[in-house]
């Protein structure tokens, strides 16, 4: 029986496990935490979004990076696959709005117990406080059972640099190169306490850098460079902006819906926009809009610009007749009465601010001029960004291990015989709403499957 070690007890690491353990392999997962599932445990603000019940046509427009590459992991476990999997797991689960699929409990623990039950009943041997240091590796040749040298390693990174054209977004291997794929072989891990496990392959699930406290210290980045991995440019990724405005603190908590905001770069050109939910917090701006344009225009933000309209549902000529109609009602009454009627309360002083206009003048008296102010600090709410929050409340990671040296059929590596990867250790990540969780799902059983089988 095959013996497939699995580095990482997080959602990948136990999707693995158990798609290892049921293709019939022996299974060793390894944590080094006191418990698995950390990272779930705290998903979805303790919910767990799990998924996401899209058409699964629609599923990689949400895959910021390598969208083709992870279309052979969720074509082997789709979102519906997935959810349907959880549900013969003991899981029941709910779609919401967005369609968000989380437990019907909305609790995030039941869907770590869901796992452990299912690793349970396969038999999977879990080790907790058990934290990997090194992969074991030799070199691919007859008379050689050395470990990994310097020259083999110069090796391996001369392969992932020649490794097939595209070959990981279109799972296409150039025939002209595949001799010069799996320089090394990987013949099991060492722990920190220096002690040696063997295993027939291993699967390095180790998570990124977001949510350090969980256990995500980046530690598959450091094993895979090691082996000759390259590890694309990291930075935390659906993570809330930092803003040069001191308006954002007086209104931290206030969330607003159905706004549109657009995102410029410090050259002025338009990144990217949304519609839907933004936050205000102490130090800037969050929510769904945020979130997803930090993962789609990541660093790039910041030194940029975020342009929120409040009234996106107007056109400019319907905003006017609204403002014409609100100010006449309300003639005899003050603006910092009459703003209610157009944004939330908290919001109307500073929307006045912008507009140069007292919060005592009657709205009777207020000019042409000053409407068309008002009307461009409704439509074009304008805040400084000056950054991106850090890994302590980044959802993922952005980049990771460069996609063209895994086989996109296996996940395995191009490089190191034996040897996969899965989850947010990869250059894979996408939008929110249970997009990225998918990913670990589908990565993992593909990898686990694919360990199982391994000749």
């Amino acid at each position: 029986m095959k013996h497939v070690i699995v580095v990482g007890g997080g959602a990948a690491g136990m999707m693995a496990a158990i798609g290892a353990a049921g293709a019939g392999a022996r299974v060793t997962l390894l944590e080094k935490n006191e418990k698995l599932g950390k990272k779930i445990y705290i998903t979805g603000k303790g919910r767990c979004n799990l998924t996401n019940a899209c058409d699964v046509s629609e599923f990689t427009e949400h895959i910021v990076s390598n969208p083709r590459f992870f279309m052979s992991a969720l074509h082997g476990l789709s979102n519906l696959d997935t959810i349907a999997l959880f549900e013969s797991f003991g899981l029941p689960t709910k779609t919401e709005r967005g369609k968000r699929v989380f437990p019907v409990s909305d609790r995030s623990s039941d869907v770590i117990r869901a796992l452990e039950r299912e690793c349970k009943r396969l038999g999977v041997s879990v080790h907790l406080h058990a934290e990997v240091a090194s992969l074991q590796t030799g070199a691919m040749t007859p008379d050689s059972a050395a470990e990994v040298t310097a020259e083999v390693t110069d090796s391996a990174k001369m392969c992932a640099a020649e490794c097939a054209e595209d070959s990981g977004r279109d799972g296409r291997k150039d025939k002209k190169k595949k001799s010069r794929e799996h320089i090394l072989r990987v013949n099991g891990v060492v722990l920190r306490d220096g002690t040696k496990l063997a295993a027939d392959a291993v699967i390095v699930a180790t998570g990124g850098l977001s949510y350090p406290s969980t256990g995500s210290t980046g530690d598959g980045y450091r094993m895979a460079r090691a082996c000759g991995h390259t590890v694309t440019k990291l930075y935390p990724s659906l993570v809330s902006l930092t803003a040069e405005d001191a308006c954002c603190e007086k209104l931290a908590g206030l969330s607003l819906r159905n706004v549109g905001v657009r995102f410029f770069g410090a050259d002025g050109k338009l990144l990217t926009e949304d519609f839907g939910e933004l936050l205000f917090t102490h130090k800037g701006i969050s929510g769904p809009t945020v979130l997803t344009a930090t993962a789609v225009a990541g660093e790039a933000l910041a030194g940029g610009t975020a342009e929120i309209d409040l009234k996106t549902g107007l056109s400019d000529e319907q905003l006017d007749a609204r403002l014409v109609r609100e100010l006449e009602a309300g003639h005899a009454k003050q603006m910092g009465n009459v703003i209610g009627t157009l944004v939330p309360v908290a919001l109307g002083e500073e929307i006045l601010r912008r507009a140069e206009i007292s919060a005592e003048c009657k709205a009777g008296s207020v000019t042409k001029e000053q409407r068309r102010k008002l009307a461009g600090a409704l439509r074009r709410m304008t805040l400084r960004i000056t950054g991106l929050g850090g890994y302590n409340e980044a959802v993922v990671t952005k980049g990771g291990i460069q996609t063209r040296e895994v086989n996109p059929s296996t996940m395995e590596s191009r490089i190191v015989k034996g040897l996969y990867l899965a989850g947010e250790v990869l250059d894979l990540d996408a939008t929110t709403g249970g997009f990225n969780l998918q990913i670990a799902w589908s990565t993992g059983m593909l990898a686990g499957k694919a360990a199982a089988e391994d000749r």
